[in-house]
């Protein structure tokens, strides 16, 4: 299972790959990346932040135009851009497609950068992940089967919507596959 930390790592490294951000604006951008349900906080991002600073593969630029202390009264805005070795990481991050990214607190995170994921490790993602849902689809359909006369309506319906929530991303990434596979994804290879 990718820990939080790993998924928060990937998405810093990943949105900084395009340019420079300060805090405020990354934290802005991440919890657009990571969507409304996992909003990331200051006491989530600055830990990580410092972590990869310590490893080398962010630094600190100088602070944005106009932010000098002298100018707004506040200490000035940090910038953080990757190195080279932060792009190092990055490369061996998105080459990646193990277990690990198809899980649930890691998918939704490297599909939001497949437009710099090797063609071969996006299908390989895709795959994987369309196999675990697969395999929680046949789960939840035996257990819905043993236990349905003892549940009352609304038990029920939620595990029937819990169903229909599965089965609906089985399609999707059906279709996503097909596409990849038709090259109609409209993604392009890194570097190409």
């Amino acid at each position: 299972m990718a820990k939080r930390s790993d998924v928060l790592e990937f998405a810093v490294l990943g949105l900084l790959q395009d340019n420079p951000m300060h805090g405020y604006e990354l934290r802005k951008r991440l919890n657009g990346v990571l969507g409304t349900f996992r909003a990331i906080s200051y006491g989530s991002l600055y830990p990580c932040l410092k972590g990869l600073l310590a490893r080398g593969y962010i630094e600190e630029d100088s602070p944005l135009p106009g932010s000098t202390p002298a100018l707004t009264g506040r200490r000035a805005k940090v910038v953080y851009r990757l190195t080279a070795d932060g792009k190092e990481r990055l490369a061996e991050l998105l080459g990646d497609s193990g277990p690990q990214t198809w899980e649930d607190d890691a998918f939704g995170v490297r599909l939001a950068f497949f437009g710099n994921t090797d063609a071969e490790v996006r299908m390989r993602i895709l795959q994987g992940r369309r196999s675990r849902l697969e395999e929680r689809l046949a789960t939840l359909r035996s257990s819905m089967a043993r236990s349905r006369e003892r549940m009352d309506n609304y038990t029920q319906q939620l595990q029937q919507h819990g169903l229909d929530s599965v089965e609906s991303e089985v399609r999707w990434l059906r279709e996503l596959i097909e596409n990849e596979e038709t090259g109609a994804s409209g993604a392009t290879h890194p570097g190409a």
